[in-house]
C-alpha cells in the first residue's frame, strides 16, 4: 500500500532583525539613569541572543557600537532651566557641551558665517545631527524674503526631526505669518530679534514655545534691557502662558545670575560666557588642595608597616 505523507511544515519565521531590537533598546532608556542603561544593554543581548541567529562576528561588531552617543542625557534634578550654547563652532562644542549642563544649542546665519560653515538644509542636518549627540535641542534659523520661503526653509530645516529641531523665525509680520503656518504643521518656533517687552504678547497669543530678547543689544540700543527681560517674563505669566522667555546677547555670566535670582530660567550664550562661568580662583585653588592631599595620604597608605 502507498502511504500517505503529510506535507512538510512550514519553516519557521525568520527572527527579527538585531537592528529592530537595537531600536527598541534606544527607546525604552531615553530617560532613564546611565546605570540602568547598563542593565538594559546586558537584557538586550542575551535577548538577541536567544532570538536570532548571531554568530561570533556579530557580537564582535556589536560590541564595538555605543549605544547611549546618540542620546543626550537629561539630569533628573534640572529643573525649569534651560541653559543653549549660542555658536555654531563645533570646536566650540566639542569643548563645551560634554559638561553636561546645556539643554541645546542655538544658531543662526550670521553665527553660521562667522564659524565658516555653510547656511544650508543639508550642512544644518549635518550639524544637528552632531549637536542631538550631546543635548536635546538645536535651534536653527529660516530665511527667505517671503511668507512662503520662510515656510518651505523651515519645514525642509524641521524635517529631519521635528520633535528636537527648533525653528527660529525673526518677530516680523510676516515672520509671524510664517511661523504660525509651521506651527500648524507641527514645528516648534522660536520668535527671534526681539528688542521690546511688547512683543512676548505677540508668543503668547501665539502660544509659540520660545521668544527670544535680544539683552546685550537692547542696552546698545539705550534701552534697559534686563528691565524688559523681566517684564516679558511677567507678561508671559500674567497671561499664563508657557512660552519660554529665552534670553539672548548675554555679555558676562553675571547677568546670568541676575536674570535667575529675576525669574528668568532659559538662556543662550557664547563660549566665552560659559567658560566665565568656570573662572573662580578660589575654586581652583581649593582643587589644587583636595588634589595635593590626596596625593600626600596615598604616600602614607605606602608607608603603613604590613601586620
Amino acid at each position: 500500500s502507498i502511504k500517505s505523507s503529510a506535507p512538510p511544515p512550514p519553516p519557521p519565521p525568520p527572527p527579527p532583525p538585531f537592528f529592530f531590537f537595537f531600536y527598541l533598546f534606544f527607546v525604552s532608556i531615553r530617560n532613564i539613569s546611565p546605570s540602568l542603561r547598563d542593565i538594559h544593554f546586558i537584557a538586550l543581548i542575551h535577548k538577541m541572543v536567544q532570538l536570532t541567529s548571531l554568530n561570533s562576528f556579530s557580537l564582535l561588531l556589536l560590541g564595538t557600537i555605543n549605544p547611549i552617543a546618540s542620546f543626550a542625557f537629561n539630569p533628573p534634578h534640572r529643573g525649569e532651566c534651560r541653559f543653549f550654547i549660542d555658536t555654531a563652532n563645533t570646536f566650540d562644542w566639542d569643548e563645551l557641551l560634554p559638561c553636561g549642563m546645556f539643554h541645546g544649542v542655538t544658531t543662526n546665519p550670521t553665527l553660521l558665517e562667522r564659524a565658516n560653515e555653510p547656511c544650508t538644509i543639508d550642512n544644518l542636518h549635518s550639524l544637528a545631527s552632531k549637536a542631538l549627540q550631546y543635548t536635546d535641542e538645536f535651534m536653527c534659523q529660516t530665511w527667505g524674503t517671503t511668507v512662503d520661503e520662510m515656510y518651505e526653509n523651515g519645514m525642509a530645516i524641521s524635517e529631519m526631526d521635528r520633535e528636537k529641531i527648533v525653528i527660529k523665525v525673526p518677530v516680523t509680520a510676516a515672520g509671524v505669518e510664517a511661523a504660525t503656518k509651521l506651527s500648524m504643521e507641527g514645528v516648534r518656533i522660536c520668535l527671534t530679534a526681539c528688542y521690546d517687552s511688547k512683543q512676548a504678547l505677540i508668543a503668547a497669543s501665539m502660544g509659540v514655545e520660545y521668544i527670544a530678547p535680544y539683552l546685550g543689544r537692547m542696552n546698545d540700543n539705550g534701552k534697559d534691557g534686563f528691565k524688559e527681560c523681566e517684564r516679558m517674563q511677567n507678561i508671559v505669566d500674567g497671561l499664563g502662558s508657557d512660552t519660554r522667555i529665552l534670553v539672548a546677547s548675554l555679555r558676562d555670566a553675571n547677568t546670568l545670575a541676575d536674570l535667575a535670582c529675576a525669574g528668568l530660567d532659559t538662556y543662550t550664550f557664547s563660549p566665552a560666557v560659559a567658560r566665565e562661568l568656570f573662572n573662580e580662583p578660589l575654586t581652583d585653588k581649593a582643587a589644587a588642595e583636595f588634589e595635593s592631599a590626596a596625593a600626600r595620604g596615598a604616600v602614607l597608605e605606602s608607608q603603613i608597616p604590613f601586620l
